[in-house]
């Protein structure tokens, strides 16, 4: 299996001033082409330091891969890094600056011949045409291994990338993939989950790797095989290992969210959902009409930020929040059976605490919140404590509100 590296090239990835999207899609190329990506890195717009990360990459790796630094300004290297990493000259090629120049003419851009930086290519290197813009991309063969250069701006990157090299890339691998499956988990931390799968983390083939995300745990599954149908054939018997082992916290696969499961399990059950929130602000209401077909069963919510409109709106006691305040078990409960009882759904969801940065207090800090639910002729509240900022604690608390459905319907 031949073995990839990713070197991006840009001061502004450094900076954060963008988000490298492109390696995370040329990743996703490598994968199913079969190719190993094992390295990635990010270069400044500096010579000596490209130059230094693709001698690093070439001594590794059979493919490299450059992304950004084509441009015709004097701070796009990648050309000028490539030739002095192979050793090689760097050239115009005349006939494609001419082919350039005329572009610019025909489309009545103003040509200047720093332009012309475009057309350099190192000796022996390929052109990779590149409709979309005026940077084209190069590919290039030395000592075995190959360097494929390709432009920044995804408008031009990603039609190269699922045009022209996906092509090459699959002419030089005829056969293969690497195929990856994931489980989501909620209602189980990673530790515990790592402790339930302990033997069989040290599987090679599918490698099975943990991630925690915000109030979710992913486990990843992944093989490489001549074909996915040959891939999803040795995952399977894990994978079914897996689900015996954790059940019913194992609440999707793949791309499904948990607004999706639940939209998907109230559908189902010929069942219907409401919502009355505060600290989130409507947030969980998005990410169940997020999910298509949520008409269905998703009947609408109260946002009930102050207090008066939790009273009007939910009929929460004007003693409960005196006597126990807006952050409370039993706020919550009052919540979530107003809201049920007007808009008459099967299930009622209800969430209130403080997202912060300020508000919050000894007794009751940032990042304590109830969540309330009823239905079924029950009620109930639990006690969370989140920690984070203020997006995170609001994410967390739609997660948690979303996984306690998700137990009933169960």
């Amino acid at each position: 299996m031949p073995t990839a590296e990713i070197v991006s090239v840009g001061t502004e990835l450094l900076l954060g001033q963008i988000v490298d999207s492109d390696a995370a899609a040329l990743g996703q190329v490598l994968a199913t082409c079969g190719i190993d990506h094992r390295h990635r890195q990010t270069v400044g717009d500096n010579l000596p330091r490209l130059v230094d990360a693709l001698r690093l990459a070439m001594s590794r790796a059979d493919l490299v891969f450059t992304i950004g630094g084509l441009g015709p300004t004097q701070d796009d290297l990648t050309r000028e890094g490539i030739a002095e990493a192979l050793g090689r000259p760097l050239a115009v090629d005349e006939e494609f600056a001419a082919r350039l120049k005329a572009r610019f003419e025909e489309r009545g851009w103003p040509w200047v011949d720093s332009q012309r930086r475009q057309a350099m290519r190192p000796e022996g290197a390929h052109v990779i045409e590149n409709p979309n813009g005026t940077a084209p991309g190069l590919a290039c063969r030395v000592d075995g291994k190959t360097l494929i250069a390709m432009p920044g701006p995804p408008s031009e990157f990603l039609p190269m990338l699922h045009g022209p090299v996906e092509k090459l890339l699959r002419a030089m691998v005829p056969e293969g993939t690497i195929h990856s499956r994931t489980l989501r988990v909620v209602g189980l931390g990673e530790s515990l989950v790592e402790v339930r799968l302990h033997d069989l983390l040290d599987s090679h083939s599918p490698s099975i790797a943990t991630y925690a995300k915000p109030g979710e745990v992913h486990i990843r599954l992944t093989t490489g095989a001549s074909s996915v149908e040959q891939a999803e054939a040795i995952i399977a018997p894990v994978r079914h290992e897996i689900l015996e082992r954790l059940g019913d916290v194992v609440y999707g696969e793949d791309d499904e969210t948990l607004e999706q499961a639940v939209v998907e399990r109230l559908r189902s059950f010929g069942q219907t959902l409401a919502l009355a929130e505060s600290c989130t602000g409507g947030g969980l209401g998005a990410r169940i009409t997020s999910v298509p077909g949520s008409s269905d069963v998703f009947l609408g919510g109260v946002v009930a930020y102050t207090n008066r409109v939790k009273q009007s709106l939910l009929g929460v006691d004007a003693e409960t929040l005196i006597d126990h305040g807006a952050v409370s078990f039993e706020c919550a409960r009052e919540m979530a059976l107003g809201v049920l009882a007007r808009l008459g759904a099967t299930w009622s969801l209800s969430i209130t605490g403080i997202a912060g940065p300020g508000g919050g207090s000894t007794e009751k800090p940032v990042g304590l919140v109830y969540i309330g639910i009823a239905g079924q002729g029950h009620v109930e509240a639990a006690e969370h404590r989140f920690s984070g900022s203020r997006e995170i604690i609001r994410q967390r608390s739609g997660q948690a509100a979303l996984t306690v459905l998700l137990s009933k319907l169960r």
